[in-house]
């Protein structure tokens, strides 16, 4: 079904889930289409057609139970699957990610991270242990991992592609530059760059500093 839901939708869901989260956690028990839309800022019509993407889960005059909605859209996107990730880099923003994300709460579980400068080997974060970099191989032939998340550059990045697909690593959060799917197509890669966004940012300030 999901091949048939467009990426822009898909990508509203998080969204979705995490106002509702917002909701459930101030008591509020049902929200029409009207409201949730103000909550998040769109329109009633597109919530409506959004989730009737999925079947639909309002009813007409009662609107839309929070705590079901929620626990739904999480079933949606496979946030009651946990997948075993890596994280490869263990520098700043590794170490942010490391840190601050509940990965649990977000379908994945963080098993190990790998770092190959010598001073942050051995660290502990998030109660893990960096290991070096040298022991990627082993490490994932002898555990249950499908997930990688790298926050290394694009130059460190790109000679460890092919060990972690020949490896059978599949699915990538990818904050290097390095353009993964386009070299393996079978991925499942999303991109974050931070640039991008900040450049986004940029541009939306100075056109609202535009005279009307």
């Amino acid at each position: 079904m999901s091949k048939e839901i467009s990426m822009q939708v898909i990508k509203r869901l998080p969204r979705y889930y995490r106002f509702l989260t917002e909701l459930e956690n101030n008591g509020v028990d049902k929200i029409s289409s009207t409201k949730l839309a103000e909550t998040m800022n769109a329109t009633a019509s597109q919530v409506r057609q959004d989730l009737n993407c999925f079947g639909g889960f309002g009813q007409q005059g009662y609107g839309y139970p929070v705590a079901n909605l929620r626990e739904e859209i999480g079933r949606i996107l496979g946030l009651d699957v946990r997948h075993r990730a890596i994280l490869l880099g263990a520098g700043n923003l590794g170490r942010a990610i490391a840190t601050h994300l509940n990965f649990e709460s977000l379908g994945f579980q963080l098993t190990a991270i790998f770092e190959k400068d010598q001073k942050l080997i051995g660290q502990m974060l998030r109660g893990i242990k960096v290991m070096s970099d040298a022991q990627i191989e082993e490490y994932i032939q002898s555990s249950d991992v499908d997930t990688a998340f790298l926050t290394l550059p694009k130059d460190s990045v790109e000679p460890l592609i092919d060990k972690l697909y020949a490896l059978g690593i599949r699915n990538y959060w990818n904050f290097s530059h390095f353009d993964i799917a386009r070299k393996y197509s079978d991925t499942v890669v999303e991109n974050v760059h931070l640039s991008d966004s900040l450049m986004t940012l940029c541009y939306r300030i100075n056109e609202n500093k535009k005279p009307e």
